[in-house]
């Protein structure tokens, strides 16, 4: 197959070692707009496979195999070339930025600064946070600064999404509506997602296929 006729993210042969300890191994091509959940316990390489796709491997892991997005092999390019956006269990919103300049920050380059604002707000208004703009996010709640989170990753129009357990630290009820709120925007921008998780609950929620380490 021609691998630019390939459109979403392929992992070919993708193996993760700690030193000589093979971790995991993994095949997959998730087409746009859907989610592959892959689920294992701690310590089973899940986390690591996130970073290998973004780009941030630690130094004692390594990663063999090739990883595509979009038909172009992204294997060896720089995090901030991969166009790959990450969900992490924590926010990790920038505590000295508002809620909308956290979501400025991750706009890519260019437009006027109204256009820009006119962009963030938007965003903020889809996941219904548009009236936070001006907070601090350290007087959100956990789920308010989940959603800012998401809208600050839609933001930087990734071409692939990666959820390292993003749901995990959120109570019950919230949890149910953040999964319904990314599942709906993977779908609606059509973004190839891959999940990690040890939750069978968030497998269930994104209605894709699923693979057990």
């Amino acid at each position: 197959m021609n691998d630019q006729a390939i459109t979403g993210l392929q992992l070919d042969n993708v193996e993760i070692f700690k030193g000589t300890v093979r971790l995991l191994g993994m095949d997959a091509i998730i087409a746009p707009g859907q989610i592959l959940t892959l689920m294992g316990p701690s310590g089973s390489g899940k986390s690591t496979l996130i970073n290998a796709i973004a780009g941030f491997l630690p130094s004692s892991f390594s990663c063999t195999g090739t990883i595509r997005l979009n038909g172009q092999n992204i294997t060896t390019l720089p995090p901030e070339s991969r166009r790959v956006g990450v969900l992490f269990q924590d926010p990790l919103l920038f505590p000295h930025f508002s809620v909308l300049q956290n979501i400025l920050f991750a706009l890519p380059a260019g437009g006027t600064m109204h256009e820009r604002c006119d962009k963030a707000l938007t965003l903020l208004h889809e996941i219904s946070m548009d009236e936070f703009a001006d907070a601090d996010p350290d007087t959100l709640s956990g789920g308010q600064k989940a959603r800012v989170a998401l809208a600050r990753v839609i933001a930087s129009t990734p071409n692939a999404l990666l959820l390292d357990e993003p749901f995990s630290k959120l109570d019950a009820d919230l949890r149910d509506s953040m999964r319904q709120l990314v599942c709906e925007e993977v779908a609606r921008r059509k973004i190839p997602t891959l999940l990690v998780t040890h939750d069978k609950d968030d497998a269930s929620a994104t209605d894709g296929p699923v693979l057990t380490l």
